[in-house]
């Protein structure tokens, strides 16, 4: 079916919409992905979708057309973590590195994603490169025990495109979604995932189950899928889609976290997570948690 009778189909408001089966969202994204439709239909897509909302049936779709669409990360001998990281830092340092970091030390192999979605904030990337850990130029295995990053584009260059598209309109779209969930590897992998708003955790929950995926899903750190070092957070955890509690929200924030800087520029935040894996600084009680969590998760992937 032609993008416009989608758009016709999504764009009737929040009331009016109807959703899509899976097979129809695979179509549409799928299209979105291939460059066979106009801006103006994939302004209309995103704007559409973006008053509408995604159903966990429409997120399956999208998946199902990313998936058949990325260049893949081979497959290893041990699960793939993968940790999106699109957020970046606007308060506390940013910790994706950190996290990315202790996973390896604990032999694991570990991809971290992303790009820049919001602007004026210190990114992921740019701390893994001062922590020597440069952005791959290609797409290749990722050895245990150490962290590759990839930029979005090295794995699908039109979803890069469809990301900028908020950059035009300032409204977020699927894809902002799907690179959170996306599994962009051959062989069996642990999708960390992260959420800032719970309506949203709910379609990501019921989006994991749909796909089967082996996952760990919690509130992070600004967006980043990290724990906040300050917070206990609910953590579920997904194992083929079969959903388990793994740790239980408890309320309250501590003041401060020993070592944790107040800066967040890049050189002070590379030079934290170097105390750290140092051992000059303990390992947020939180974060640590969240890294065997993740251990278990990948040991029966």
């Amino acid at each position: 079916m032609g993008i416009s009778q989608y758009i016709k189909e999504i764009g009737r408001g929040a009331r009016g919409a109807k959703p899509l089966t899976r097979e129809q969202a695979t179509d549409l994204f799928g299209q979105v992905l291939d460059g066979t439709v106009t801006d103006l239909e994939i302004g209309g897509f995103c704007l559409a979708m973006r008053i509408k909302g995604e159903t966990p049936e429409e997120m399956a779709g999208f998946l199902d057309a990313t998936h058949a669409r990325l260049q893949h990360i081979p497959a290893g001998d041990r699960a793939l973590i993968v940790l999106p990281s699109y957020n970046g830092a606007r308060k506390l340092p940013v910790l994706t590195p950190l996290l990315a970091l202790l996973l390896a030390r604990e032999g694991l192999p570990v991809l971290v994603h992303g790009s820049a979605t919001e602007t004026a904030r210190v990114l992921a990337s740019n701390v893994l490169a001062a922590l020597d850990v440069p952005p791959m130029t290609a797409i290749g295995p990722i050895a245990n025990g150490t962290v590759g990053f990839a930029a979005t584009e090295l794995l699908n260059p039109t979803l890069k495109r469809l990301l900028d598209v908020r950059r035009v309109v300032g409204l977020r779209n699927p894809g902002h979604s799907v690179v959170k969930l996306m599994q962009p590897t051959a062989g069996p992998a642990v999708v960390v995932a992260s959420y800032t708003h719970p309506e949203y955790a709910r379609v990501m929950a019921e989006t994991f189950e749909l796909m089967g995926t082996t996952a760990l899903l919690s509130r992070g750190l600004e967006g980043e899928v990290v724990s906040d070092p300050r917070r206990t957070a609910q953590i579920d955890g997904f194992l083929c889609g079969v959903r388990t509690e793994l740790q239980a929200q408890v309320s309250g924030t501590a003041t401060e976290v020993p070592g944790l800087p107040k800066e967040i520029d890049v050189a002070t935040t590379a030079d934290y997570t170097r105390r750290v894996l140092n051992g000059e600084h303990p390992v947020p009680e939180a974060i640590a948690a969240q890294v065997g969590h993740i251990k278990q998760l990948a040991s029966h992937a």
